[in-house]
C-alpha cells in the first residue's frame, strides 16, 4: 500500500498484478510528499523493531486497513485504486515467480499442477510466498459489508492504459517501468491447465471471478 498526501491518493497493491512496476512509478512522488520524513522514520522504526510497532502498512495491505486506521475526513478525500488480474493467470505468474527467485518453496513441487495442487491443499502450512498469490483480490476492495471502497480498479490485462487513467485521475504524469518481468514463461495461461487444475482455481477464486468478471476462456 502506498499512501500519498500531497497527490491525495492510496494505491492498494494486490500481489502480481502489477504493483511493483506501479510502486516504482509513483514512489519518485512521494520524494515531495509533506509527510515523508516522518513515515519514512515510522517504516525505519518499525523494521528496527521486528515490526512489533505496527506503525506503517504493510506493502501487501487492504483497504480495509486504511479505512479503520486513517481519519475519516483524509480516507474519503483520497482516490484509492488498485490491479486485479485474471486468476488463472496470477496463478501461473506465482509459480514462476517462485520458481524464479525462491525456488526452496516449491518443496519439491517443480511443475505447475503439482505445485497448484500442493498449493490449495487446506493441510499444509502457512507460507507467506505461497498463500499471498492464493488470498482473495476481491478482499483487497471491500469493507466489512462486502461493498467495494476502491474508487477504481484497473486491470493487468490493461495495465498502462488504466495506470494512466489513474495517473490522470490523480493529476501526475508517471511512466510505468517494467519490473519482474518473467524471463521463463513464454506460453499461454492456458496451455498450463487441465480439467482438474482449472476447477482447482474456479472453486477457490469463485467470488473474484463473479465480482470482477473475469473467465478461463
Amino acid at each position: 500500500m502506498l499512501l500519498s498526501h500531497r497527490y491525495k491518493f492510496l494505491f492498494v497493491h494486490i500481489a502480481k498484478t502489477g504493483g511493483t512496476s506501479a510502486r516504482a512509478a509513483l514512489a519518485s512522488k512521494a520524494m515531495w510528499d509533506p509527510y515523508r520524513l516522518p513515515m519514512w522514520c515510522c517504516s525505519k522504526l518499525s523494521h528496527l523493531s521486528g515490526h512489533k510497532l505496527g506503525s506503517k502498512f504493510p506493502r501487501h495491505s487492504k483497504i480495509i486497513a486504511a479505512k479503520e486506521m486513517l481519519p475519516n475526513e483524509l480516507f474519503n478525500e483520497l482516490f484509492k485504486f488498485a490491479f486485479v488480474r485474471n486468476p488463472w493467470d496470477l496463478q501461473v505468474s506465482s509459480f514462476h515467480h517462485i520458481k524464479r527467485e525462491r525456488p526452496h518453496y516449491l518443496f519439491g513441487h517443480n511443475n505447475f499442477k503439482d505445485f497448484l495442487k500442493f498449493k490449495f491443499d487446506p493441510d499444509r502450512p502457512y507460507q507467506y510466498h505461497i498463500d499471498t498469490s492464493i488470498e482473495l483480490q476481491s478482499d483487497y476492495l471491500i469493507d466489512l459489508r462486502g461493498n467495494i471502497i476502491i474508487d477504481f480498479v484497473g486491470r493487468y490485462e490493461n495495465l498502462h492504459d488504466d495506470f494512466s487513467h489513474a495517473c490522470e485521475r490523480i493529476g501526475i504524469k508517471c511512466t510505468l517501468p517494467k519490473k519482474r518481468i518473467s524471463t521463463n514463461r513464454t506460453k499461454d495461461f492456458r496451455s498450463y491447465y487441465d480439467d482438474e487444475t482449472i476447477e482447482l482455481v474456479t472453486r477457490h477464486f469463485k467470488r473474484d471471478i463473479e465480482l470482477l468478471d473475469y473467465s478461463f476462456e
